[in-house]
């Protein structure tokens, strides 16, 4: 699975947090406006990454690594053997969703519900799952779209989430802790993206797997959600409550591959 964000796509989530005009950011990068656009567009061309990362404020060796076509060591998910990533698709984008589940009690949760739910249905039809809890990392559509075909079939299913505007018995509490079989499930606030944006932490996997954090638009495989005039304060949320998790906690983003916060910590441009 290809990263989300190229390296103009994370050129232009900078300096557009920054408010600086692309003209100012081709002259930083020693190349002209319409190099820069093609730069931002498709992540194509030259540029003195240096100068460019400085007034940016990205880490330059970090960018210039995503620009030279970098991506995540390849994760084998068999290790959460209870943990399935699914892939919906629009005709402009894909976005994942996740499932996990406890082996002995077969009750499980989806994080995020994706575009469409015909797969997710499949697959609890495939293990034979109960449907327990929709936890929502963010109220964007593209997390939510499938929610009224979940809920329809399965109307007790339990909704936890980060909105204000949420029923109260739905929002999610400080810590809560969310029992399912014998995974434990925590949340985290994470804002910047989304005002609502949580950051759900599943933990006491068997075999001793390492944590997993489904984290939305947070922060993507050497990248961040979009946040422009929030996007101090949506690194500020990342380094506290995402990259203080042990640096083997799987990082499963809402798009593009899943990452580790050892790996993001090493090669996300943005910190």
């Amino acid at each position: 699975m290809s990263i989300e964000d190229h390296a103009g796509d994370v050129v232009s989530k900078a300096r557009a947090a920054m408010g600086l005009s692309g003209d100012a950011a081709a002259e930083a990068a020693g190349i002209s406006p319409a190099e820069f656009a093609t730069l931002e567009s498709c992540g194509e061309g030259r540029a003195d990454w240096g100068r460019l990362g400085a007034l940016l404020g990205l880490d330059a060796q970090k960018l210039e690594r995503v620009a030279r076509g970098w991506s995540p060591p390849c994760i084998e998910l068999s290790h959460w053997r209870e943990l399935r990533q699914i892939v919906t698709c629009s005709p402009k984008f894909t976005v994942n969703c996740y499932l996990v589940w406890d082996e002995v009690t077969r009750e499980a949760a989806v994080f995020d519900t994706g575009l469409e739910a015909s797969p997710l249905f499949e697959l609890l039809d495939s293990e034979r799952l109960t449907l327990k809890h929709v936890f929502i990392t963010h109220s964007h559509y593209d997390h939510i779209e499938a929610l009224p075909q979940i809920r329809g079939r399965f109307p007790k299913v339990r909704l936890h989430s980060g909105s204000k505007n949420a029923p109260p018995e739905q929002r999610n509490r400080a810590n809560d802790f969310i029992h399912l079989g014998s995974l434990r499930i925590t949340n985290r606030e994470t804002p910047g993206h989304a005002e609502d944006g949580v950051t759900y932490v599943v933990g006491n996997w068997p075999d001793d797997a390492s944590n997993a954090a489904f984290v939305g638009d947070a922060i993507f495989a050497g990248s961040i959600g979009g946040a422009r005039e929030h996007t101090a304060m949506a690194k500020q949320k990342i380094r506290e409550q995402i990259f203080s998790l042990p640096g083997d906690t799987l990082i499963c983003p809402g798009h593009g591959p899943v990452t580790t916060v050892f790996v993001e910590k090493a090669n996300n441009p943005f910190f």
